[in-house]
Order: C-alpha cells, then sequence, then structure tokens
C-alpha cells in the first residue's frame, strides 16, 4: 500500500494582487502589474486590493497615507480595472487580514522568515531597528492571498519566496489541523513582456519607486516633456541597435529600452530589432519618447480627472471593501472553527 497525496483544493479559480501605496507608480508599475490586472479581470474572479498595511512596515506619513490610496486606486482605474467586475479595496478595510495574520504567525516557522532575502536587503545592516512587521510582513502576504483563497498569484521575481512561503503555510495548516485541501497552494502567475522593467539609469537595477534619482523612471503622472525629456537622458552606450537578441542581452541599457519599447507598443523585441536594427539612439529614442508618451499621457490624464474627485474615489473603495468583507468572512468564520476558537 502507497501513501496517496492528500485532496488537492477543488474550489473556484481567483486572481489576487496588490500594490503598496508608497511612493509615485510608474511605467514598470503600469507594465508588470496594472494593465495585467486590467486583462485579468475579464478572465477569472479577481481581487485587487492596495497594500496600506504592508506599507506601514517602513514609516509613512499619517497625512499623507489615505491620500496615497487613492492614487493608487485611481492608477488602477486609470489603467482600465472596472470596479463592477473586479474587487478593488484597501487591504485596511478589512479586518480579516490581520486576523488570519495572526493565526498564520502561528503556523509559519522562524527558518522560514529568517531564509527571506527581502528583509535582508531591506533591513541592510540595522536589523534590530527594523520594525517587526517589516519581518512577518510575508506572513501578512500569505493571510491576503489565502483569505480569498486566491489560486494564482501574478508576482515579480522579487516576490517568488513569499509566494513559497504562502505554499507552505496552506501546506502545513492543511495539515496541522487535519483539513487536507482546505486552503490552495497557489501558482505564480508568468507576466510576460513588461513584467521587470529595468531603471533608466541603470540597466541592472530594477524600476523603483524607492529610486532617489527621480531620471530613473516614467511616473505615471509625469506629463508629456517630463517623459521626454527622461527617454532622452536614459542610460544608453555608443553602439547601435543589433540585429539579434543574443547582442543585445550583453547590453542592459539598449535591451532595457528596447523591452519599453516593445510592451508600450504590443511588440517582441525582435520586431523592434527588425526595425532599427543599425540605428543609433539618436533615432531611437525620440522614436520612444513618442510612444511613451503616447501610452502614458491618457493613463496619467485620467488619474489626474479621477484624483480630482476623491469623493467618488472612496465610493469605490467603500464599495470594494464590502465586497472584500463578505468575501472573506466564509474563510475567516471556517478557520475560527477549524482553530478551535470559543464561539466559533
Amino acid at each position: 500500500m502507497t501513501d496517496q497525496a492528500p485532496p488537492a483544493y477543488s474550489g473556484p479559480q481567483r486572481v489576487l494582487s496588490g500594490v503598496q501605496p508608497s511612493g509615485a507608480l510608474h511605467l514598470g508599475n503600469y507594465l508588470g502589474a496594472l494593465v495585467k490586472f486590467a486583462r485579468l479581470q475579464h478572465e477569472v474572479e479577481t481581487f485587487i486590493f492596495v497594500a496600506d498595511l504592508h506599507a506601514i512596515t517602513v514609516w509613512q506619513d499619517p497625512q499623507l497615507l489615505a491620500d496615497q490610496v487613492r492614487e493608487i486606486t485611481a492608477a488602477y482605474l486609470a489603467a482600465g480595472l472596472d470596479p463592477k467586475v473586479a474587487t478593488i479595496f484597501p487591504q485596511s478595510a478589512v479586518p480579516a487580514h490581520a486576523e488570519l495574520a495572526w493565526i498564520f504567525n502561528c503556523v509559519a516557522r522562524l527558518g522560514w522568515l529568517d531564509r527571506m532575502t527581502q528583509f535582508k536587503e531591506k533591513s541592510g545592516k540595522h536589523k534590530e531597528r527594523s520594525s517587526v512587521g517589516l519581518y512577518t510582513y510575508p506572513v501578512l502576504q500569505a493571510a491576503d492571498i489565502l483569505l480569498y483563497k486566491a489560486t494564482q498569484v501574478p508576482v515579480g521575481d522579487d516576490q517568488r519566496q513569499h509566494l513559497e512561503l504562502t505554499r507552505d503555510v496552506a501546506a502545513k495548516f492543511n495539515h496541522d489541523f487535519e483539513v487536507p485541501g482546505y486552503f490552495p497552494l497557489p501558482d505564480a502567475m508568468t507576466q510576460g513582456p513588461g513584467a521587470r522593467i529595468m531603471s533608466l539609469r541603470d540597466g541592472s537595477a530594477k524600476m523603483s519607486k524607492s529610486d532617489p534619482s527621480d531620471n530613473s523612471r516614467l511616473n505615471l503622472l509625469d506629463d508629456a516633456d517630463a517623459i521626454a525629456q527622461k527617454v532622452r537622458k536614459a542610460k544608453t552606450d555608443p553602439e547601435p541597435l543589433p540585429e539579434t537578441l543574443d547582442e543585445l542581452k550583453a547590453r542592459p541599457e539598449a535591451e532595457n529600452l528596447v523591452g519599453i519599447y516593445a510592451a508600450l507598443d504590443g511588440r517582441t523585441a525582435a520586431e523592434v530589432l527588425a526595425e532599427f536594427a543599425g540605428q543609433g539612439f539618436g533615432a531611437f529614442k525620440p522614436k520612444l519618447a513618442d510612444l511613451a508618451v503616447a501610452k502614458l499621457g491618457p493613463v496619467g490624464a485620467e488619474m489626474r480627472r479621477l484624483m480630482a474627485d476623491p469623493a467618488e474615489i472612496d465610493r469605490v473603495l467603500a464599495a470594494g471593501a464590502e465586497r472584500a468583507r463578505e468575501a472573506a468572512a466564509p474563510t475567516l468564520a471556517e478557520v475560527r472553527k477549524i482553530v478551535g476558537f470559543w464561539g466559533a
């Protein structure tokens, strides 16, 4: 007789993701996340939140945090997310996230968290001064995902380790409480072109909200002049664009700009090279600038329009929070009963 694998999760397919309200959203967020959220909402039940609980793992100005939540929401809407289709909500408006995170803190193991490379990178030499939340936030992330029993999670390379921890938490909970198949073991979604946009100042570093140089990124709220200027100033090399992808790989800044052009234009990098091979950046950059302005300009304009009416954004968030609480309530009630809490 052989050991049988535990039953697999058999519930509905769901996607969940979120963005922290800290710093201005940029081209990397747009291509790597927002446009893909907008597409996914029509393919599978989709939950998209603003991760304000995660944001406060490092200091946030309380006077700005709520407005930053609204700005992220405006970006979601401007990128094509439909609040009547996708559930869009602020994480902190659903208390079940924090309650399930505490239960999972008692399921997860210290050794798992000790292996998380992002904490080591973010805390640096000042580990003792970092918040406990920064250390444990992968457990909160597991709660975010499993509270809605999400089966698929769009993640970049820097979050894959956290998704593996989520799978470990789900498997251990299912095993320890003898509820095989209760929580799904969520899969990472490969995001395809545009998933990793690099800095305009350093082709080996990811475009980031936290980079001290504003010229390293194209912000969604940049105007046409700022976009064009940043593209013109983007770091390059003196050689013309090559004919093949293999040649491009050895030139990180050139590869990044070609990748940005391809993602914005809905083409492959090979197709872009077929058009521009042999041309220098003096010819390529103006075309890229025009394309970036054409694609990002309307997004920024719609964000500004939405942000001028915060009451409308708040209505979207309130309605989404209600839907999220309704979706989360059965899971939390069941977990409380499984764990053995009084009154459950």
